[in-house]
């Protein structure tokens, strides 16, 4: 058995701001509790509530410019980093010791209640401390073996937050095989998983992105691309002329006022971020008297995580890794995701 340091180096927030909110500190090493698992962090990716909760821009649902973390003030300071892949080294009171030296995947979701179905109301790296450490604490009962899985340790971090979010959406929007959806800002990280778990499904997918990104979102799935910016809808009309039965939308902003049209007769619009602004207008008319679906998705549920695991260990999706950085570059990886200018998920390495 590996002997454990005394301190760990991390990178934690020490309030909301720029990059310079950020900041590269040794700290004690952490001790699990009981029903805790200490996790040697091999590998966590980036996502963008990362950004957005350094800069504090979730806002309050009474004052939505105010500043605040995922689900409201964070509490500071703040370890950040949601996906989490590593092993465990050390376990807690009550928590089953053959689980030392086990390679897991971290489910970085904070349920507000127990069972299959249970919603997230925290997050891993907002709410708790998270990954961007050489070590974490997590719950023993959010860790999954991923012993036989093919994927690197780099490929599976890149699957809780985005892969996650992307499964939830497919899963609340009851996307079906045969069915025919669009997917927003299909570039990103939550958007190439909506391609590939859309198709790993049976659905026949038209992506949405930019000129620049099409043939990487081909490569990742998509049976036809939109290009942001160009003549969209009478395009999509020509790729499905009857409409879509699902929209899988990442943006939200003027897309779901010009969008809406073009769902099918009881057609879904499934909501998971708000990259074209927080605010839509849309004529409520053409809600209702289609009997199509508006419906919010925040993350996944514990029965989504484990169809999750069960899609990563038989290796049905296939992510795609844009850049990989040592903890010290912290700062560099979080500039290069607030870019945009990459495709597919950008990774810390905290193995060497």
């Amino acid at each position: 058995m590996r002997t454990l340091p005394r301190t760990m180096r991390a990178a934690r927030l020490t309030r909301h701001g720029g990059p310079e909110a950020l900041e590269l500190v040794e700290l004690p090493l952490p001790t699990p509790e009981s029903g805790q698992v200490l996790v040697r962090v091999s590998a966590a990716a980036l996502n963008n509530t990362d950004l957005w909760t350094r800069e504090g821009a979730y806002g309050l649902p009474e004052d939505p410019h105010a500043k605040a973390g995922w689900r409201g003030r964070v509490e500071f300071p703040r370890v950040q980093g949601a996906d989490i892949v590593g092993d465990v080294a050390q376990v807690g009171p009550g928590v089953d010791p053959a689980l030392v030296g086990s390679r897991v995947l971290v489910d970085p979701a904070l349920y507000g209640g127990t069972g299959p179905h249970a919603h997230p109301v925290g997050l891993l790296g907002s709410e708790r401390d998270g990954g961007y450490a050489e070590y974490t604490l997590v719950a023993a009962d959010r860790v999954h073996s991923m012993e036989n899985a093919n994927l690197t340790d780099a490929e599976l971090a890149t699957l809780p937050t985005a892969y996650g979010t992307a499964l939830g959406m497919l899963e609340r929007g009851g996307v079906r095989r045969g069915e025919t959806v669009l997917v927003t800002g299909a570039s990103g990280g939550v958007g190439l998983a909506l391609v590939q778990l859309a198709r790993e499904r049976g659905a026949r997918v038209i992506a949405l992105t930019s000129a620049g990104k099409v043939s990487a979102v081909r490569a990742a799935g998509a049976d036809a691309t939109l290009v942001r910016g160009g003549r969209v809808w009478p395009e999509l009309r020509a790729h499905a002329p009857e409409g879509v039965d699902a929209v899988l939308d990442v943006v939200a902003g003027d897309l779901v006022e010009h969008g809406l049209p073009h769902l099918r007769e009881g057609g879904r619009w499934i909501v998971a971020g708000a990259l074209g602004g927080h605010g839509a207008a849309f004529d409520i008319r053409r809600l209702y008297l289609h009997n199509r679906a508006l419906i919010g998705s925040s993350m996944h549920t514990p029965a989504h995580f484990d169809l999750l695991v069960d899609i990563a260990r038989r290796g049905g999706v296939a992510p795609v890794i844009a850049a990989r950085y040592p903890l010290v570059e912290v700062h560099r990886a979080q500039a290069e995701l607030a870019s945009r200018a990459h495709v597919g998920k950008i990774v810390l390495d905290l193995a060497g």
